[in-house]
């Protein structure tokens, strides 16, 4: 294991994505986003993705080169184009947009098109929530899940997530995948050699799998998919609005980001930021925040969501990140 300052793991990271063609702020902005989500325990958004991320690059499947940009403006709504480019700068000139309306107008709903990976989508909201407003966030990915009694995939993971604010604690953070669990996940333990349990997956075939390369070339089942069609009309509902909303590609149109070669995924985000003072005014709102957080807490051994990954970000800024010896030579080769 290879143990790294946080400045350090960022500016390994930044060099990294340099090297393979990213201007300066897209690295920084790329590279800040993948250490907090190491931090956090979040190993399948966190540093194994930029190999991924430069390997794109440098193959054109995003541009380096690109410089987001507000394409279009109307009220409330707010369109950032990511120009191919990797989307952390995109959804960054998003949020900033949508906490800027949403303070102005009550509410805004940003959308990110011609964009890439997203990464943890909850952690782009966190502007939000720095300046009392309520974010909501989703994405869509390359097809990975079946439609409701399909066999091939259709729709991405489709990440949702969610920020609300408190008066003097930390935000609630929640971001789950649509599949039964993350598709990283897979490529994690493709990587480790070990094998998945059923539920997770299916093969080319359709059918269930333990193997996670199978699963990788196959498909992801999504939430509740042994018993219901849920997880499969949550995904399309995100896959919407990403896409014909915005002017995103669908999730079957782009190539999977765990091939070198493909196209440009050019896929899409959506931010929505709500001021809780144009409605139930902050008061009332911070109020009905912590009455039901008491509620919750009443039950022994009950974790607020985003709680966990807090507390491992606080102990990586003190104490620093700890990775695999392997994963370091590879950012260090990457970045030398």
């Amino acid at each position: 294991m290879q143990l790294l300052s946080w400045d350090q793991a960022t500016e390994l990271a930044a060099r990294a994505l340099r090297r393979a063609g990213a201007h300066e702020a897209m690295a920084a902005s790329t590279a800040r986003a993948l250490v907090l989500a190491e931090a956090q325990g979040l190993a399948s958004h966190g540093l194994s993705r930029v190999a991924q991320y430069a390997t794109h690059l440098r193959n054109g499947r995003a541009d380096g080169a690109a410089v987001a940009e507000v394409a279009r403006r109307k009220g409330a709504a707010v369109l950032v184009d990511a120009c191919q480019g990797l989307a952390f700068p995109a959804c960054d000139l998003a949020v900033r947009e949508a906490v800027a309306t949403a303070q102005e107008l009550g509410v805004c709903f940003a959308g990110v098109t011609h964009s890439h990976h997203c990464g943890v989508v909850v952690d782009h909201l966190r502007a939000a929530a720095a300046a009392g407003l309520v974010g909501l966030g989703f994405a869509n990915s390359p097809a990975a899940m079946p439609a409701a009694g399909g066999r091939h995939p259709v729709f991405g993971t489709n990440p949702v997530a969610a920020v609300f604010p408190r008066r003097a604690a930390d935000p609630l953070l929640i971001d789950l995948s649509l599949s039964e669990v993350a598709r990283g996940k897979l490529m994690v333990a493709a990587k480790e050699g070990r094998p998945i349990p059923l539920g997770w997956a299916l093969d080319k075939d359709g059918q269930p799998t333990t193997d996670p390369r199978a699963g990788l070339e196959g498909s992801m089942l999504p939430i509740g998919a042994v018993s219901s069609p849920k997880g499969s009309m949550l995904a399309l509902i995100v896959e919407l609005l990403v896409t014909a909303v915005i002017g995103a590609q669908f999730g079957f149109e782009a190539s999977s980001f765990f091939v070198d070669e493909g196209n440009a995924p050019r896929i899409g985000q959506a931010f929505i930021v709500i001021d809780p003072g144009a409605l139930a005014g902050a008061q009332v709102y911070y109020e009905r925040m912590e009455t039901l957080m008491a509620e919750i807490l009443k039950d022994d051994g009950v974790r607020l969501a985003g709680a966990r990954r807090l507390q491992l970000e606080a102990k990586a800024r003190v104490q620093g990140l700890t990775i695999p010896q392997a994963l370091y030579q590879s950012l260090d080769q990457l970045a030398s």
